[in-house]
């Protein structure tokens, strides 16, 4: 029988909670609480605050004896990241349900985040229609919006809970098996005007036999990629898409963040980079542009989205980045330059065409890569050219064979 943890406050939402333990339960599955609440809660749970607490090395009892709710919230979500994977691991649950405010959802979140990929996890919040990166982040959270607030009940919040229960009741009962030949898993990284090559390198890997997970480089992209490969769940990366580090540079609406280009090199994973759109930075509508940046080479992609081209300089700076983070590599690392345009745009014709540009990117990361441990390859192509992407797509089946011995296969 199935086992749904149920984690929340038990302390200030314990009438709540139970209820929907009641009808978990009326389901024919089993139950498994898990207390967040800073102070007592109305009902015995299987592993109390305390206990949430300690795995986060703080005293929860002291906290609360100085009623300071915010040190108390801190403890709890550092508390539940460490011990909600250990606990699922230990097979206490299949799937983990939650419902709060901003307070409840900080604190739960926090756990549901550090539960593997496809582990059934659905949070009700009241919060669930704004900005939820940061409860989400790169996980597969489901934010359930709760309409009114969670604590009390009425006509409208035991028809939200009763459907949030039927919803992770559903994913628990019938999570399809892996299948059995499951194929080695890569994963590339893609942006409109990258399309044409990741399109023809995804082609190519399939009829080898891969399996190919394509992420958007519009930082959350990039990101969430980088979480999967940390994850263990990813066999090759093809990462020719790097433009997320303009947008961390400059300034643009899609970075990434400082940590981009590290996973694989770190995880020993195989990877093949290129550098594919580091022609440009994004920004929203034409009017949300710096003022800073108005008189750059702008180009309105649609209405909201502007590119702007980088310049000689921040080329330079982005060869130095990119060769650092590649040079930290421990596996093995390739490095794919397409000597003729590095997106769409920078062909012959094309608004953000820049030989100098492109010529100071190249020379600045052949200068600074590490040959003993970086191979550098350079085709007199544009980025989106199919013999391009059929040559980076090659090498990577290439190093992933040659890293079989040491690389288990997911």
């Amino acid at each position: 029988m199935k086992t749904i943890a149920i984690a929340g406050t038990f302390d200030s939402k314990g009438a709540e909670f139970l209820y929907v333990k009641s009808v978990i339960e009326s389901l024919g599955l089993n139950t498994f609480t898990i207390h967040s609440g800073v102070f007592e809660p109305m009902f015995t749970p299987d592993v109390s605050n305390t206990e949430v607490g300690e795995a986060a090395g703080l005293d929860i009892v002291e906290i609360a004896a100085r009623k300071d709710r915010s040190a108390g919230t801190e403890a709890l979500a550092k508390g539940m990241e460490r011990i909600v994977p250990q606990l699922y691991a230990e097979g206490k649950f299949d799937g983990i349900l939650s419902f709060g405010g901003t307070g409840g959802t900080s604190i739960v979140t926090a756990g549901m985040r550090a539960l593997p990929i496809g582990v059934p996890k659905l949070m009700v919040s009241t919060v669930a229609s704004g900005n939820t990166a940061p409860y989400v982040g790169t996980s597969d959270i489901i934010m359930f919006p709760s309409i009114v607030d969670v604590a009390g009940l009425n006509s409208f919040s035991t028809k939200i809970f009763t459907n949030a229960v039927h919803a992770i009741a559903g994913m628990v009962q019938f999570e399809s098996e892996p299948p059995r030949d499951k194929k080695p898993l890569i994963a590339a990284t893609m942006f409109g005007v990258t399309t044409p090559c990741v399109t023809y390198a995804r082609e190519f890997l399939e009829e080898q036999g891969y399996e190919v997970l394509v992420f958007h480089a519009t930082g959350t992209g990039g990101q969430t990629m980088e979480s999967l490969i940390e994850g263990g769940f990813i066999d090759g990366v093809l990462d020719l898409t790097t433009t997320e580090w303009c947008d961390e540079l400059v300034g643009g609406v899609l970075a990434a963040g400082p940590n981009r280009l590290e996973a694989a090199g770190r995880c020993k994973v195989p990877q093949v980079v290129s550098t594919g759109a580091l022609d440009m930075v994004n920004f929203g509508p034409y009017d949300s542009v710096p003022e800073v940046f108005k008189d750059r080479n702008l180009y309105k992609h649609n209405p909201s989205v502007t590119l702007m081209r980088t310049t000689v300089e921040e080329n330079r700076q982005l060869g130095e980045i990119i060769a650092g983070k590649l040079n930290q590599a421990q596996g093995p690392t390739v490095l794919i330059l397409p000597l003729k345009g590095v997106s769409m745009l920078d062909v012959e014709g094309e608004p953000f065409r820049g030989i100098e540009e492109d010529e100071v990117l190249f020379n600045t990361l052949k200068q600074n890569i590490d040959r003993q441990s970086v191979e550098l390859i350079e085709v007199d192509t544009d980025i989106n050219d199919q013999a391009f992407a059929v040559a980076a797509a090659k090498k990577l089946v290439e190093l992933i064979k040659q890293n079989q011995p040491q690389n288990t296969m997911n």
